[in-house]
């Protein structure tokens, strides 16, 4: 988060908008508060995995993308262990 040049309550924000767009595109029915977990968390795990093949992000745009594709791991992870 503090790598992506944003504040908290930015990260809040930019997080649960990148959790209800990763929602709406995995289809999952997930509430507002687990949106903005799912995209604070999303981004930290999309940061990390394209951290390892080069690719970094940086702004709040950055910090969106890497929330929207880190949540949609996360809900297709989740899937999966489910069955």
């Amino acid at each position: 988060m503090e790598d992506a040049g944003i504040g908290w309550i930015a990260a809040i924000i930019v997080g649960g908008l990148a959790g209800w767009i990763a929602s709406a595109v995995m289809k999952a029915d997930t509430g507002i508060f687990l949106n903005i977990i799912l995209g604070i968390v999303g981004a930290a795990v999309a940061s990390f995995l394209f951290g390892l093949l080069g690719v970094s992000f940086g702004g709040v745009l950055g910090y969106l993308v890497a929330g929207v594709v880190g949540a949609c791991i996360l809900v297709g992870g989740a899937r999966a262990l489910r069955r």
